[in-house]
């Protein structure tokens, strides 16, 4: 379960600079509703990373909201099943 996280989180982070990269050159994005099922999927370390590394998305508050509650959920279901 953990690597699962591990690589949720980094291909959320790639695709987070990714999506950066083709909107600086102003070429067809990743949609909006993918970033979100990234991050429910359990992406949430990853999204708030690729915010801040790649400066993205920061202007939409509700990925940040997003990506807090779903890290939270993931924690909380992570503790439950392994205690």
């Amino acid at each position: 379960m953990l690597t699962y996280y591990m690589i949720i989180n980094f291909m959320t982070f790639l695709v987070w600079g990714y999506d950066k990269f083709r909107a600086t050159t102003q070429q067809w994005r990743v949609p909006e509703k993918s970033l979100f099922l990234l991050i429910l999927l359990g992406g949430g370390a990853g999204a708030l990373i690729g915010m801040t590394t790649f400066r993205h998305k920061t202007r939409k508050p509700q990925f940040k909201i997003i990506s807090i509650v779903s890290i939270t959920v993931h924690l909380i279901l992570f503790y439950y099943v392994f205690r």
